[in-house]
C-alpha cells in the first residue's frame, strides 16, 4: 500500500464513523491546484453532534518550497517538493464534548535521493475538563506510538503552547514531525498506528458526554475558549502557514476554525467555578496515564 492510498482510506474510513456518530451525511468538495496536485474535503456543518467537521485529504506539489518550510530547514530553499496528508478538525456543538486534531502527513523533495519525513499525531482541546476523558485519550496515544509516547508528549505539550497567552491550548496528546526513524517502512508503520487509533481515542469521549445539558452560559465560556483555537491556528500552526504560504486552498486550510467564536477583554473565570477549574486543573502538562 503506497502513503497516498492509506490517507485516502483513512479519510474514508473516519468520515463513516463520523457519520454514524452525528447522524448526518459530510459533503463531498473536490479541488485543483493551479501549481499541482489537488485534494478532497470533506465537510459537514450544523450537524446533530458537530457544529463543524472537516476531514481533509491533500496531495500537492509545488517548484520551491515556502518560507514556513525553509526557516529551520534553509539547505532545502529552492528545491522542487511534494506533499500529501489527511488533517482534520471537529468543533462539536456541545460545550462538554471536546474539540479535536488530527493529521498524518508525508513530505518529500522531488529529486532522484529525495529527502523525505513523516509528521503528526493528536490531541484534545476540551472547554470543560473530565480526568476521565483525558485519560482514555493520551492512554490510546500511547498505544499508537508505544515507547515513543513520553517523547511525543513532550513535544505535543510544547508544540500546542500558545506563547503570546503562556497556556496550552488543550490537554495535548502526541506531536511529531521530521520523522525518518529507523526507515521508510517503520516511520510509515508508525503513521498507519496514530491513524487508525484516532476514532478509538475520540468516540468514546463523544459518547460519554454528546448527551449533558448546556446552557448559554456553556456555549459562551466554549465560544471565548475557541478564540484561543483560533489564535494558536493563525498565529503558530505550521500546517496552516505552509498552506496559506505555499498557495494552498484557503477554504480546505480555514476549515478548521470554529465557527462560532468570541474574545473578551480581561477576562476571568470565577474563582472555584468549573470554568476555572479547566484552567487550574487540564491547562497545565501533566502525566495522565
Amino acid at each position: 500500500m503506497t502513503v497516498l492510498e492509506y490517507f485516502s482510506e483513512l479519510q474514508a474510513g473516519i468520515v463513516s464513523s463520523l457519520e454514524s456518530l452525528d447522524g448526518k451525511p459530510f459533503t463531498t468538495d473536490s479541488w485543483k491546484r493551479p501549481e499541482g496536485g489537488g485534494g478532497v474535503s470533506r465537510i459537514l456543518e450544523d450537524g446533530n453532534l458537530f457544529e463543524r467537521g472537516g476531514v481533509n485529504l491533500s496531495h500537492v506539489q509545488g517548484p520551491q518550497l515556502p518560507p514556513s518550510a525553509t526557516a529551520s530547514r534553509p539547505q532545502l530553499a529552492g528545491r522542487p517538493w511534494e506533499a500529501m496528508g489527511v488533517s482534520l478538525v471537529l468543533h462539536p456543538r456541545n460545550p462538554y464534548c471536546p474539540t479535536v486534531h488530527l493529521n498524518v502527513r508525508f513530505f518529500s523533495t522531488k529529486e532522484e535521493k529525495p529527502v523525505w519525513w513523516f509528521g503528526g499525531g493528536m490531541d484534545l482541546t476540551p472547554y470543560y475538563g473530565f480526568e476521565e476523558d483525558a485519560r482514555h485519550f493520551h492512554a490510546t496515544c500511547k498505544k499508537a506510538v508505544g515507547e515513543r509516547y513520553p517523547r511525543f508528549k513532550k513535544w505535543c505539550d510544547e508544540y500546542f503552547h500558545i506563547k503570546h497567552r503562556n497556556e496550552p491550548r488543550g490537554v495535548g496528546g502526541i506531536f511529531f514531525d521530521d520523522f525518518s526513524e529507523p526507515d521508510f517502512d517503520s516511520a510509515f508503520s508508525l503513521v498507519r498506528s496514530v491513524g487508525d487509533h484516532f476514532i478509538t481515542a475520540y468516540a468514546p469521549i463523544l459518547e460519554r458526554r454528546k448527551q449533558l445539558p448546556f446552557a448559554e452560559r456553556e456555549r459562551a465560556f466554549q465560544a471565548y475558549r475557541r478564540g484561543r483555537y483560533v489564535e494558536f491556528n493563525l498565529v503558530y500552526d505550521r500546517g496552516t502557514l505552509f498552506g496559506l504560504q505555499s498557495g494552498g486552498r484557503t477554504e480546505s486550510i480555514l476549515m478548521s476554525l470554529p465557527p462560532a467564536v468570541s474574545w473578551r477583554y480581561d477576562w476571568r473565570p470565577e474563582p472555584g467555578s468549573p470554568e476555572a477549574r479547566l484552567y487550574t486543573d487540564f491547562l497545565r502538562p501533566r502525566d495522565w496515564i
